[in-house]
């Protein structure tokens, strides 16, 4: 029973649903989600507010200006690609929070939310600053 309970612990300190993120994000909490594709992927379609830096540039250089109290949340276009997991293993490295968001961007869409770009999806559910 207790390795079952570590191992569903150890899942939820990693991994993050779409729901969670909308709500985290929408509830002022400190965290930015991370789109780990290329600028061309994020260009065409990302979650609103996110931040794109591609995985392969993931360096102390290119994330210095980023915040370490912040938790990052790292997505990519879905279960078929794999990413955000490297964005999060890379982050992780770096010395970051970070948890990788479940589902990606397809999941994200999928659940209703809105995304943003060229062939972004607007009609979904909206994130909104209270402050």
């Amino acid at each position: 029973m207790e390795a079952q309970i570590q191992h569903y612990e150890n899942k939820l300190a990693f991994e993050m649903d779409p729901s969670d993120l909308f709500d985290a994000l929408n509830n002022g909490e400190k965290v930015i989600a991370i789109d780990a594709r290329k600028a061309f992927g994020f260009e065409a379609e990302h979650i609103s507010t996110a931040i794109n830096i591609p995985h392969r540039e993931m360096t102390t250089e290119s994330t210095q200006h980023l915040d370490k109290e912040v938790l990052y949340v790292t997505y990519c276009d879905g279960i078929g690609c794999n990413a955000s997991t490297k964005g999060a293993l890379n982050m992780a490295k770096l010395g970051f929070k970070v948890k990788e968001l479940i589902g990606g961007i397809e999941w994200w869409k999928f659940d209703g939310y809105a995304t943003e770009g060229t062939n972004g999806l607007p009609t979904g559910l909206k994130m909104e600053c209270a402050c």
